[in-house]
Protein backbone atom coordinates (compact mmCIF):
# COMPACT_ATOMS: atom_id res chain seq x y z
CA UNK A 1 0.00 0.00 0.00
CA UNK A 2 1.60 3.61 -0.80
CA UNK A 3 1.96 6.29 1.76
CA UNK A 4 -0.95 8.04 0.01
CA UNK A 5 -3.45 5.75 0.07
CA UNK A 6 -2.82 4.66 3.84
CA UNK A 7 -3.07 8.26 4.70
CA UNK A 8 -6.56 8.62 3.27
CA UNK A 9 -7.84 5.39 5.01
CA UNK A 10 -6.77 7.07 8.02
CA UNK A 11 -8.08 10.31 7.46
CA UNK A 12 -11.24 8.26 6.37
CA UNK A 13 -11.51 6.28 9.35
CA UNK A 14 -11.23 8.86 12.03
CA UNK A 15 -13.78 10.58 9.94
CA UNK A 16 -15.84 7.55 9.36
CA UNK A 17 -16.06 6.94 13.04
CA UNK A 18 -16.49 10.33 14.39
CA UNK A 19 -20.06 10.01 13.39
CA UNK A 20 -20.82 6.72 15.61
CA UNK A 21 -21.10 8.31 18.95
CA UNK A 22 -24.03 10.02 17.48
CA UNK A 23 -25.53 7.03 15.98
CA UNK A 24 -25.06 5.30 19.37
CA UNK A 25 -25.94 8.30 21.43
CA UNK A 26 -29.44 8.17 19.25
CA UNK A 27 -30.12 4.69 19.25
CA UNK A 28 -29.52 4.33 23.46
CA UNK A 29 -31.88 7.56 23.99
CA UNK A 30 -34.32 6.75 21.29
CA UNK A 31 -34.20 10.42 20.35
CA UNK A 32 -33.05 12.48 17.23
CA UNK A 33 -34.69 16.10 18.80
CA UNK A 34 -31.48 17.54 18.10
CA UNK A 35 -30.61 16.81 14.36
CA UNK A 36 -32.44 18.61 11.44
CA UNK A 37 -33.36 16.71 8.39
CA UNK A 38 -31.41 19.16 6.30
CA UNK A 39 -27.86 18.28 8.02
CA UNK A 40 -28.69 14.91 7.06
CA UNK A 41 -29.76 15.77 3.86
CA UNK A 42 -27.16 17.69 3.06
CA UNK A 43 -24.31 15.33 4.96
CA UNK A 44 -26.00 12.39 2.44
CA UNK A 45 -25.57 14.33 -0.39
CA UNK A 46 -22.07 15.63 0.03
CA UNK A 47 -20.71 11.90 1.04
CA UNK A 48 -22.39 10.16 -2.11
CA UNK A 49 -21.03 12.89 -4.51
CA UNK A 50 -17.54 11.86 -2.64
CA UNK A 51 -18.30 8.37 -3.76
CA UNK A 52 -18.78 9.33 -7.11
CA UNK A 53 -15.80 11.67 -7.22
CA UNK A 54 -13.54 8.35 -5.45
CA UNK A 55 -15.03 5.89 -8.64
CA UNK A 56 -14.02 8.50 -11.18
CA UNK A 57 -10.30 8.85 -9.27
CA UNK A 58 -10.29 5.21 -8.30
CA UNK A 59 -9.50 6.10 -4.94
CA UNK A 60 -10.49 3.46 -2.53
CA UNK A 61 -9.47 5.30 0.57
CA UNK A 62 -12.72 7.86 -0.63
CA UNK A 63 -14.88 5.42 -2.10
CA UNK A 64 -14.65 3.41 1.14
CA UNK A 65 -14.47 5.89 4.19
CA UNK A 66 -17.68 8.08 2.26
CA UNK A 67 -19.63 5.39 1.53
CA UNK A 68 -19.52 4.03 5.17
CA UNK A 69 -20.19 7.60 6.40
CA UNK A 70 -22.82 7.99 4.23
CA UNK A 71 -24.21 4.56 5.53
CA UNK A 72 -24.22 6.22 9.13
CA UNK A 73 -25.71 9.38 7.79
CA UNK A 74 -28.87 7.25 6.73
CA UNK A 75 -28.99 5.21 9.70
CA UNK A 76 -29.55 8.87 11.26
CA UNK A 77 -31.79 9.58 8.82
CA UNK A 78 -33.48 6.07 9.81
CA UNK A 79 -33.74 6.93 13.44
CA UNK A 80 -35.04 10.38 13.43
CA UNK A 81 -38.09 8.87 11.64
CA UNK A 82 -38.27 6.03 13.70
CA UNK A 83 -37.75 8.05 16.84
CA UNK A 84 -38.59 11.64 15.82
Amino acid sequence: MEFLDALGFAAGFFTTVSSLPQVIKSHKAKSTHDISWGWIALLFTGLSLWVGYGLVLGSAPIIISNAISAALVLSLGYLKFRYG
